[in-house]
């Protein structure tokens, strides 16, 4: 499976949202890749036919050595865990397992096999609330949930593996992701998403009653929660760009934000959401949800002066309308 050029790829979690993306983004860039996942929160119809595919669990040190020496593994990209806030806080050792401690066994894998190459799915709910009104890699981390502590503890983790093995990393700390494959191949697909532009079309499509808005007392200019939304494409082609750097370049590791540096509320993504169906969603005003910072947006800067990425699709419209075009086709694959 390796070529000259181009290692073979393990993906994990490929078979859900982002990971999927990644996927697509990686074939269509000509990587030879294999995808893991348990399939609890992912599809099998989410991963193309030309993929090997290993249904099971990333804690499995003899499925993962088994996938390791088929594919002759040369990068890791990991999206397996959990991903719902308030989950985490109600459920916080689900957090701590599936994201900190299935990780660890994960890394713990690829060093046994000599991969040298790990690519980690974080997130910005590592820096808590932020005391900026931008956020950059450097801003102080301090979650104030389980699912920003889980995440993390394994960026500690690939910093501690790296220092002490031959492996590098690239640590990508995701804001808002939405949006879904501007060819329809694959997008959001998990029943009850909390996404809120998930959310917003289910609603505008007539699969749910109403859209609720969590807190509108927030220190925002209307109130409602800020956010920085960044398209799943143009966030899987930072994955791809990362992954040459850190092949390019064995002996440094990069942590990286993901975003395109400016926000929108919940107010403003709804009107978007109106505007682009032509309908007029239901909203319901909801207290704040726990672990729910006011506005959280990122300085992209580091991103793009490293690895020279530019997005393709910063435009909310967009944005929406490719997450309504999947949305759509999705109605078509569960009939």
């Amino acid at each position: 499976m390796m070529t000259e050029s181009k290692p073979s790829v393990l993906v994990t979690g490929g078979a859900g949202y982002i990971g999927s993306h990644a996927v697509l983004a990686l074939r269509d860039a000509g990587w030879p890749v294999a995808v893991i996942d348990n399939l609890t929160t992912g599809f099998r119809f989410a991963i193309p036919d030309s993929v090997s595919f290993y249904e099971g669990d990333i804690e499995d040190a003899a499925l993962l050595a088994r996938i390791f020496a088929e594919q002759e593994t040369g990068a890791i990209m990991h999206f397996a865990g959990s991903i719902v806030v308030p989950e985490s806080v109600t459920d916080p050792l689900k957090y701590y397992h599936n994201n900190t401690a299935k990780s660890r066994a994960l890394i713990a894998a690829g060093v046994e096999a000599g991969v040298p190459h790990f690519i980690f799915s974080s997130t910005a709910a590592t820096y808590g609330i932020p005391d900026v009104a931008a956020v950059s890699e450097d801003t102080p981390q301090r979650p104030i949930n389980p699912y920003g502590w889980s995440k993390l503890m394994t960026e500690q983790m690939l910093a501690d593996v790296a220092a002490a093995h031959a492996m590098n990393y690239g640590v990508l700390r995701y804001f808002n992701v939405a949006g879904a494959d501007p060819l329809a191949r694959s997008g959001q697909s998990t029943a009850g998403a909390t996404h809120l532009i998930k959310v917003g079309l289910e609603a505008a499509l007539g699969k749910r009653e109403s859209v609720s808005v969590f807190g509108t007392d927030y220190a925002t200019p209307d109130g409602t929660g800020v956010r920085d939304y960044i398209h799943v494409s143009d966030l899987a082609a930072a994955h791809v760009l990362t992954l040459e750097a850190l092949i390019a370049e064995p002996l440094r590791s990069l942590t990286m934000n993901c975003g395109y540096g400016h926000g929108f509320s919940v107010t403003e993504v709804l009107d978007a959401v109106d505007r682009v169906t032509n309908r007029k969603l239901d909203r319901r005003i909801e207290g704040r949800r726990a672990g729910d910072p006011g506005s959280l947006i990122s300085n992209p800067a580091r991103l793009k002066q490293t690895l020279g990425w530019e997005p393709r699709n910063a435009d909310l419209d967009t944005i929406i309308a490719h997450a309504l075009a999947w949305e759509r086709k999705l109605s078509e694959l569960r009939g």
